[in-house]
C-alpha cells in the first residue's frame, strides 16, 4: 500500500516531525542510530499526518513511544485530540493505544487507492 512512498527535505522543513531512532555507536557521543519510526503532528489540524514505524521494529514498543511523545506534544499546544486517518492494517494499534473509530476516509483514486479508518486520539 505504501511502497514506494518517500519523506523529502521538502515534507520536513513544513512540518513537525520526530524521530525514534536506536542508539549511535557505543563510545561515539553524537553519532545517529537507525531511524526506527517517526510521526509528523499538524498543530493547527489537530492531525497526525504520518506515522510509521520500520518493518522490523514494530512490536518493541517503538510506535507506543511515538504515541507518548505526540499525546505529550499535542497536549503541550493546547490540543484536546488528534484526528488520525490510518493506514488500515494499523487500525488495531490506533485503538489499542487509546483511539476511537469516528468513520471513514474514503478512497480518492489516484491519490488514494483504499478507504481508511478514521479515528480520535483524545491527549488532553
Amino acid at each position: 500500500m505504501i511502497a514506494g512512498y518517500r519523506i523529502g527535505p521538502d515534507y520536513i522543513e513544513a512540518h513537525e516531525v520526530f524521530v525514534a531512532e536506536e542508539a549511535g555507536e557505543a563510545g561515539k557521543p553524537g553519532t545517529p542510530g537507525r531511524v526506527l519510526g517517526f510521526y509528523a503532528l499538524l498543530l493547527t489540524a489537530a492531525e497526525l499526518d504520518l506515522m510509521f514505524v520500520a518493518d522490523d521494529a514494530q512490536g518493541r514498543g517503538v510506535g507506543r513511544l511515538l504515541v507518548a511523545h505526540l499525546t505529550d506534544r499535542a497536549r503541550g499546544a493546547g490540543l484536546s485530540a488528534v484526528r488520525i486517518v490510518s493506514h488500515p492494517p494499523s487500525e488495531g494499534f490506533y485503538l489499542s493505544v487509546g483511539a476511537r473509530r469516528t468513520g471513514t476516509e474514503y478512497a480518492r483514486p489516484p491519490a488514494v487507492m483504499w478507504d481508511r479508518p478514521e479515528m480520535i486520539l483524545p491527549v488532553a
